[in-house]
């Protein structure tokens, strides 16, 4: 868990917790969609030298814990990230030949937080994410 990596002046550990959501926070992400974007989004980031380390993908939203050099930004690989993944999309499975213009996957924003110490803790909750989410669409349909 505590793998440091090197470039040719640096050795490094950055790691980041980050959340973003479909537009309007839509479930759109099940189905043939599904099936591509995990592959998807772990070959964008080794197109800048990130490693998704854990990942899930909800119905309504992505949570990864990645790997990320330091010399790109978060901002710049979440952005290719769902800058990319969102243009395969309107391609592979919306069939669109191109992505039009006004045509958005992804919200605007995303969540990510430095990951240190609380790795442990930030895996395991990434992996219990389904039988929260199940939760507490249960807690919902009897109120």
């Amino acid at each position: 868990m505590n793998s440091i990596e090197s470039l040719s002046h640096t050795s490094w550990g950055c790691k980041y917790h980050v959340v973003f959501i479909p537009k309007c926070r839509r479930k759109v992400i099940y189905g043939q969609i599904r099936r591509d974007l995990g592959e998807m989004l772990h070959d964008l980031a080794r197109q800048r030298e990130s490693k998704i380390e854990e990942g899930h993908l909800q119905g309504d939203h992505v949570h990864m814990l990645i790997k990320i050099p330091p010399k790109y930004s978060v901002a710049q690989v979440i952005g290719f990230l769902k800058g990319k993944s969102a243009i395969q999309i309107a391609r592979q499975c919306l069939g669109k030949r191109r992505n039009f213009v006004g045509q958005n996957f992804w919200a605007r924003g995303y969540f990510v937080s430095t990951v240190g110490r609380d790795e442990k803790v930030i895996r395991e909750y990434i992996r219990k994410q389904v039988a929260e989410d199940k939760r507490l669409d249960q807690i919902t349909l009897f109120q």
